[in-house]
């Protein structure tokens, strides 16, 4: 069994809308994984439904072994799962150094020295750190909420669509990063509607259809196939 293991998953946002349709879903310890597919294929659901912000109607989700499925957020972030949602995922009000305070509010031991490397981590934060958030660029923005996750030193990070609205560069270092965080150690499961960017940096993906495992294998692999360029990547 994988460090976070999803099995049979049925979710949605009612009884009667059943987006993920019995998902099966792993990442192993330093592992990353992409999901991609169509518009309305599950993927964001799949990572809400992990993160705790859904409730299966069937199925489990564990991590390192133990069920998380059904517990509140706040319990799976304490556990060592980070959720970067796509949208609102910073406070833009507040200055870069509070986020990242914000980011470490469930658990405040040692606050201070975790903000100090995330500020080596990340040396434009670090330079921007009185600076209100809405004053960063979009691919600032999503290296600050990338640093919030990381104020709880997670053991798994789930990112959705991080690369979504950027520009090509700033979308570029944004995967650098992902990279460099996934080489320090902390695994990565991330949806992202840049396939062809996310197949390249990924070890496995995933490809979900209609709420459902599609194919599933290594990502170069998948990149490679002529069925999965034509459709998913675009020729």
């Amino acid at each position: 069994m994988g460090l976070l293991t999803v099995q049979g998953v049925v979710a949605g946002y009612s009884a009667a809308d059943e987006i993920l349709k019995g998902v099966d879903f792993t990442v192993d310890r330093g592992e990353m994984v992409a999901v991609i597919g169509p518009n309305g294929a599950g993927k964001s659901t799949l990572l809400k439904t992990i993160a705790g912000l859904l409730k299966p109607s069937r199925g489990s989700v564990t991590l390192k072994d133990a069920p998380i499925h059904g517990h509140p957020p706040r319990e799976i972030c304490r556990l060592g799962l980070a959720y970067v949602p796509q949208e609102h995922n910073v406070f833009p009000t507040m200055t870069v150094r509070e986020n990242l305070e914000m980011g470490g509010y469930v658990d405040t031991k040692n606050v201070k020295s975790r903000i100090e490397r995330v500020f080596e981590r990340f040396p434009m934060l670090a330079q921007k750190r009185r600076l209100a958030a809405r004053g960063l660029s979009g691919g600032e923005r999503q290296i600050l909420a990338m640093a919030m996750a990381l104020m709880v030193e997670p053991t798994v990070m789930l990112l959705d669509e991080p690369s979504a609205g950027l520009s090509p560069i700033a979308a570029e270092r944004l995967f650098e990063s992902v990279v460099a965080i996934n080489r320090e150690g902390v695994s990565i499961a991330m949806v992202e509607q840049n396939a062809r960017e996310a197949l390249a940096i990924a070890g496995r993906a995933y490809i979900l259809v209609d709420g459902r495992n599609h194919r599933t294998g290594d990502a170069k692999a998948l990149a490679a196939d002529p069925d999965i360029r034509r459709i998913f990547l675009g020729g």
